[in-house]
């Protein structure tokens, strides 16, 4: 009897590796260790505490929205506009404190309202007049940012009041306060897709539209919440960043639309949709993030830096792709 439980046991831990071994995101961890590890043999600056604490506090402004990004993709939409709502959030939250003397906390909830708004306006541009994500938000990633610059005039919006800075520039137990706020909402997002009823509905709708609609599943409704989601991560995003830099930049999030879309495609997301994880999707930032700073310790030129991130994104997708057809 001790042997068969034994034997049991055995196997099932046999079991429990080999499909750790097999998941997309334990390859993906590779991926990333492997860099760390080449990085911390060639670069001596690389392995300081400090630079190891500003990669992590940087990557995780990205792996925040790129959450929302992973969601929506996960239905088999695109979220472009998230560059823009994480800048326009960032900027009307330090223009309620700067400007109109609003306390912080309600400053920091009118930009997620702003953020859930642009989200919630996505959603029906897609399931209303049915246009096409890429198009919808890409019209509401142009509006977002000449708003922004609307309301500035082009200049950042200082004199915030200096509570406001922790979120962005404070640490807890030594560890940057946005890193933990992406961990705690990397976890909350991970329950939210793998244990509710929502999150299971998510994963269909990606995987099968036609067949969840039959099947009585409000579908538009899934949508309008995902694509507010994904809003309001941005926006959070943005706040934080608005705190750490200590004002609301206009030009802040240029381009990171598409650092979070490769965050969730080379965390193992697929643009079809019906797949993607947010653990695959942290690492995946973690990867953009390491890249990143790898460059720049490697003293590798601005313009080939972007060059090299562009092959990094087509890459992924392209990978996506070959993916797809071989299914």
């Amino acid at each position: 009897m001790t042997n068969k439980i034994g034997v049991n046991s055995n196997s099932f831990s046999k079991n429990i590796l080999r499909q750790i071994a097999r998941s997309a995101s334990f390859n993906i961890f590779i991926i990333l260790f492997v860099m760390c590890a080449i990085m911390y043999i060639i670069s001596p600056p690389f392995r300081s505490i400090d630079n190891i604490l500003s990669v992590t506090r940087a990557f995780s402004y990205i792996a925040i929205m790129a959450i929302g990004e992973c969601i929506v993709i996960i239905t088999a939409g695109v979220d472009l506009s998230v560059g823009s709502t994480f800048g326009l959030a960032g900027v009307i939250t330090a223009l309620c404190m700067s400007i109109y003397n609003i306390p912080v906390l309600p400053s920091i909830l009118v930009g997620l309202v702003v953020g859930a708004l642009i989200g919630l306006l996505n959603g029906i541009l897609i399931i209303k007049p049915k246009l096409p994500p890429f198009i919808a938000t890409l019209g509401t990633l142009s509006m977002a940012r000449g708003l922004a610059y609307i309301i500035t005039q082009g200049y950042p919006i200082t004199k915030v009041p200096i509570e406001f800075l922790y979120l962005g520039q404070g640490y807890l137990l030594s560890i940057p306060v946005p890193v933990w706020c992406m961990f705690l909402l990397a976890v909350i997002f991970s329950v939210f897709l793998n244990k509710t009823v929502l999150g299971r509905r998510i994963y269909a709708l990606g995987g099968n539209e036609v067949a969840t609609r039959i099947s009585g599943i409000n579908t538009d409704r899934i949508k309008l919440i995902v694509y507010t989601l994904c809003g309001v991560l941005a926006a959070f995003s943005g706040i934080i960043t608005a705190s750490k830099l200590g004002l609301g930049q206009p030009t802040a999030g240029n381009g990171y639309e598409l650092d979070a879309v490769a965050a969730v495609i080379i965390g193992g997301a697929s643009l079809s949709g019906g797949q993607g994880t947010i653990l695959g999707t942290i690492l995946g930032a973690a990867i953009m993030g390491v890249l990143r700073n790898a460059l720049v310790l490697l003293s590798v030129n601005a313009y080939w830096q972007q060059f090299i991130i562009g092959f990094v994104i087509l890459f992924a997708v392209t990978a996506d792709q070959l993916r797809k057809n071989r299914k």
